[in-house]
């Protein structure tokens, strides 16, 4: 089973190894999207959607609501910030019974980068 949880953040950021519109300070209300693989446990839940609510809220998006991503990571591509979300999440959602799987970033409403750990 695949439990997920959608979050939104708004932040600013420029991409200055990149040449085009993006080089320069603008920001983007992002979604981001988190999914936990797993089993349900003895309450018959994979993960209660309350923890996984406040793990991924004090861990990530807290951290980078209202922010300039700059201060975060040097290049804050869609790409980055994803492998940024799963490194800081991959540990505390992992438990007895589920573990992270997949994390979504989507910059627009039309273009995000789906992320499952795979080395890059």
């Amino acid at each position: 089973m695949i439990c997920i949880k959608e979050f939104e953040f708004d932040a600013a950021h420029y991409l200055p190894n990149y040449h085009g519109k993006c080089e320069h300070l603008h920001g983007h209300t992002y979604k981001l999207v988190v999914k936990v693989e797993g089993h349900p446990d003895q309450e018959g839940m994979v993960l209660d959607f309350v923890q996984f609510k406040h793990t991924v809220k004090d861990l990530v998006v807290d951290q980078l609501d209202h922010h300039c991503l700059n201060d975060i990571l040097p290049q804050p591509s869609a790409e980055n910030i994803a492998v940024w979300v799963w490194n800081k999440l991959k540990e505390p959602l992992t438990g007895a019974n589920y573990t992270l799987y997949e994390v979504q970033v989507w910059e627009t409403r039309t273009s995000g980068i789906v992320y499952r750990g795979e080395s890059c």
